[in-house]
């Protein structure tokens, strides 16, 4: 994976905050950064997961259980 430099203007508090959290559990900064963004990432597509997911229609119970062949083994 071929790495590269982005840069963004933050508010100096949030940034110093950042720095003292790595340094006080030894996190190197770029990591903690670049894994806030993944987990951000996963966060927004979850949500559009969630929003079609609402849209299905919901199935009874029996339906779902004789499926799973677990009719009676509840």
């Amino acid at each position: 994976m071929a790495v590269v430099q982005i840069s963004a203007r933050i508010d100096e508090r949030l940034k110093d905050a950042v720095e003292q959290y790595c340094k006080s559990r030894g996190i190197v900064m770029n990591h903690f950064i670049q894994e806030a963004l993944l987990d951000r990432l996963e966060e927004l597509e979850d949500i559009e997961d969630l929003k079609t997911i609402r849209h299905e229609p919901t199935r009874p119970l029996s339906e779902v259980l004789a499926e799973l062949e677990l009719d009676g083994k509840i």
